[in-house]
């Protein structure tokens, strides 16, 4: 190539010459590499045309020195975080309710279900004693569980949600102790400490998503603007999770199982369901001979997990058990399947009603029973088909598949789902409209919540906008398995790129044990289909 720094001008040998409208760069490597979405998704085309489309194509790529794409990102993530604080502000409104004119939390009206601004962090403060002081699993309360009877409870989180509620109230305490700053109620200065940590977590986890998704970074971008940040993020304690599991992944993407088995091992103390990453792990191990690293990864998972658990479990045992009581004991949740089916058909459940105390064994065990069913037809996919699957589509069909069959899918729940649905399937018009069916479920719920003799809705408007978001997971469910099976198809794999998550999983052969049968080997009869080597700007969308 032929350059005139003074007329600025290029010209490829034999071709006319052209005239740069400033001095090229004396660096101009562009990052080709990296998916464009603005070129290859035709939602994020459309919207481009706010800021003036998309990308020219002669762009030089990955040279901005600060709007890089993590910083542009995270920034989006701030914006809609700041959009769910919002939300739930109606919920810490103060007011002259108490003696003598006193400020006291403002919920008249049932403000916190017509503002559908509830969360549960704010009526914890007092039903879990952090208003005393307590310590959380050493205090103890008696509660009316109706009958006459009363039941001795605890603080009813696993240990690190806990221990976080304990330091957000300790350090709302300090703030209300130092008179000079600016003042407001003890359980409105906790919200505000509880949600300035969690937004920090769902950052973690949005980086740590940009960093899993490799040449697609921009997919993480679905997860920093999920509908479901407005509505669940400061819900209740689960971005603390999402973020130990996102950072789990990115350490096995590293190819440090030590590192991820502990991050693994730390979400679970915090919400069991990052140890259900360890299985979709598991089977990946299995199918490319790398069992060692998973036995190294679960054994730092379950030092990590026994480090934090044993010390309360020996001190506190009452306490430490009662998040695994509670959880036994409780029944349908109003979002689960089981009760969605009772909504419709007055169906009395598996056990019939049940006085309280009692554990529904019989609903317990069909749970546990389906799930394991959902696990064990995940596995045999992992482990036949042709072409292995990536890591993250099978995490996503775990935690999904746990989420549908389990007899609990608290509202927050849905957020497990974004970081993992972003890079296992990223399509982002299927994405966002799953994501903002399931974000939408907020307001029926509210108003059945409020009750039918307040101007409420009956429950079978709630339990009917259910069955639409548990449909929009199982056709995304279905699509991944698809793709699994129909490896051209998956966006993420590109050229070279086989599992860019997948840490040693990726472009690894198939070397599973001489001892596993051969109808859970992979079919040889069928020809793998290699990932379609195709132009950057024909990627599909």
């Amino acid at each position: 190539m032929a350059e005139n720094a003074d007329a600025h001008t290029v010209r490829d040998a034999g071709e006319p010459e052209f005239v740069s409208p400033a001095p090229l760069a004396e660096d101009r490597r562009s990052a080709d590499w990296r998916d464009l979405p603005g070129r290859t998704d035709p939602l994020t085309a459309d919207l481009s045309a706010v800021i003036g489309g998309p990308v020219g194509r002669h762009a030089v790529v990955g040279r901005s020195r600060f709007f890089t794409p993590m910083r542009a990102i995270l920034l989006l993530a701030v914006l809609f975080l700041t959009l769910g604080w919002f939300a739930k502000a109606p919920c810490i409104q103060q007011a002259p309710l108490g003696e003598n004119g006193a400020l006291a939390l403002d919920w008249s009206g049932s403000r916190q279900y017509v503002a559908m601004c509830y969360s549960d962090t704010v009526p914890l403060y007092g039903a879990e004693r952090l208003n005393e002081g307590a310590f959380p699993y050493k205090k103890s309360w008696v509660e009316d569980v109706g009958n006459g009877q009363v039941q001795q409870r605890y603080m009813e989180y696993p240990v690190i949600a806990g221990l976080y509620q304990y330091v957000s109230m300790t350090a709302a305490k300090s703030w209300d102790a130092v008179h000079w700053l600016p003042g407001a109620l003890q359980v409105v200065t906790y919200f505000n400490v509880v949600a300035f940590g969690l937004a920090l977590a769902w950052l973690i986890t949005v980086w740590a998503s940009a960093l899993l998704a490799g040449r697609r970074i921009w997919d993480a971008a679905m997860a920093a603007a999920s509908p479901l940040v407005i509505v669940h993020a400061f819900t209740n304690f689960d971005p603390l999770a999402t973020a130990f599991a996102a950072g789990g992944l990115l350490a096995w993407s590293r190819k440090r199982p030590v590192l991820a088995g502990i991050l693994l091992g730390l979400g679970g103390a915090t919400k069991l369901y990052p140890l259900l990453l360890f299985g979709p792990l598991l089977v990946l191990c299995l199918r490319t001979g790398k069992v060692r690293d998973w036995g190294v990864a679960a054994l730092a998972g379950f030092g990590a997990w026994l480090a934090v658990n044993l010390p309360i479990a020996l001190l506190f045992p009452s306490g430490w058990a009662e998040f695994f009581r509670l959880n036994s004991e409780r029944g349908a949740d109003p979002d689960s399947v089981y009760n969605v089916i009772t909504s419709f058909t007055g169906w009395a459940g598996f056990d019939g009603v049940l006085p309280s105390g009692q554990s529904p064994t019989v609903l317990n065990t069909v749970s546990i029973l389906l799930f394991a069913a959902v696990c064990v037809g995940i596995g045999y996919i992992a482990l036949t088909a042709p072409t292995r699957p990536r890591l993250m589509q099978l995490c996503f069909l775990v935690v999904a598949g746990f989420l549908l069959t389990n007899k609990v899918w608290s509202p927050q729940y849905s957020l497990w789902l974004v970081p993992l649905a972003v890079l296992a399937f990223p399509h982002r018009r299927i994405l966002l409209a799953w994501m903002t069916i399931d974000a939408l479920v907020w307001v029926p719920r509210m108003f059945y919540y409020l009750g039918t003799s307040n101007k409420g809705l009956p429950e079978q408007w709630f339990t009917a906008t259910v069955v639409v978001r548990d449909v929009a997971v199982i056709i995304i469910c279905a699509l991944i398995v698809r793709q699994i099976y129909r490896p051209d198809e998956d966006l993420t794999r590109y050229g070279f790129i086989d599992d860019p998550s997948g840490g040693v999983f990726d472009q690894a052969p198939d070397a599973q044990p001489q001892w596993l049968p051969t109808w859970l080997r992979p079919r040889s009869t069928v020809e793998a289909v290699p990932a379609q080597k195709v132009p950057l700007g024909n990627s599909g969308a």
